[in-house]
């Protein structure tokens, strides 16, 4: 009787084992998620921009990783306006969207024989993106001598103006671009980052690099009031209203009354530094609005 009892006793022993054993070999096994696809990709940036496929016409798509992100890049162009996508790889989320419209329109620049009135180039046309090749990329780098016959077209200068300070291919936000760097015999230097496939302007700054001796504004000795500083930076971006300027605040730079602030209208950003004195325009810096 003690026998039979051992006996049913290893085999129960010996079936509990094997269901654990079978359980642990059944187990699910982690499956690494795979990329949803560029046709989908596709699908999300077009969607969210609320335009259909027959609307519109891609420049740039493809699978492009930062840091541990893996991300399509999505380009295309509606009309004259330009979308650029960054949609995650895996979840088909929306990471960052860039919207530019309008065609800028350079004009050549004249001398100013008094300094202390400069302003931001009226040339430089705001809140907006320019191709200077209007065709799509192929895929091939455009080279550096392209990158700064983009940057100086923009600018509405010759080469025979300026001197350039560098010309270097670089990657920023995942896309590759050719930063350019010149000055003018006025001492006015530009920094464009030029999309290395397209040729497109992706941003730019513009400083005034001397500063002006001034006896006033206007010669009246009295100072830009806020208003008026506010009034000068909106000229440089038809359309702008003052419901636009996100940030402004008075500041002084070694000893000097100046105007700060930023515009954001039609998907770009534009950041000023205005003299309180002359009304000269000392920093104008412009990039696109990042969406979040």
């Amino acid at each position: 009787m003690k026998n039979n009892k051992k006996r049913i006793i290893n085999i129960l022993v010996v079936t509990v084992l094997a269901c654990l054993i079978l359980a642990g070999c059944g187990s699910p096994t982690s499956v690494k998620a795979e990329p949803i696809g560029l046709e989908a990709a596709k699908a999300v940036a077009l969607e969210d921009a609320g335009l259909s496929a027959s609307a519109v016409s891609f420049s740039t798509t493809g699978l492009d990783r930062q840091g541990d992100t893996e991300y399509y890049a999505i380009d295309f162009t509606s009309g004259d306006s330009s979308y650029e996508y960054d949609i995650d790889a895996i979840s088909g989320r929306v990471i960052e969207c860039r919207i530019s419209q309008g065609t800028a329109s350079a004009a050549q620049p004249q001398a100013s024989a008094q300094p202390q009135t400069t302003a931001a180039p009226s040339n430089i046309q705001t809140g907006t993106k320019t191709s200077q090749t209007g065709t799509q990329s192929s895929g091939e780098l455009i080279g550096e001598q392209a990158a700064r016959d983009a940057a100086l077209e923009h600018a509405g200068l010759s080469d025979s103006q300026v001197t350039f300070l560098k010309t270097r291919l670089d990657r920023e936000d995942g896309r590759q671009v050719y930063e350019v760097e010149f000055y003018t015999q006025d001492y006015k230097e530009y920094d464009y980052e030029i999309d290395a496939l397209t040729g497109d302007v992706r941003s730019y700054d513009y400083d005034v690099e001397t500063y002006f001796q001034t006896s006033g504004n206007s010669g009246t000795g009295t100072e830009l009031t806020a208003e008026e500083a506010k009034a000068l930076a909106l000229s440089q971006v038809p359309g702008a209203a003052e419901s636009d300027i996100i940030e402004f605040k008075t500041d002084r730079d070694d000893g000097r009354i100046e105007y700060e602030g930023e515009i954001v209208y039609s998907g770009m950003k534009y950041e000023f530094e205005i003299d309180g004195y002359s009304g000269a325009i000392r920093s104008w810096e412009v990039e696109k609005a990042s969406r979040w």
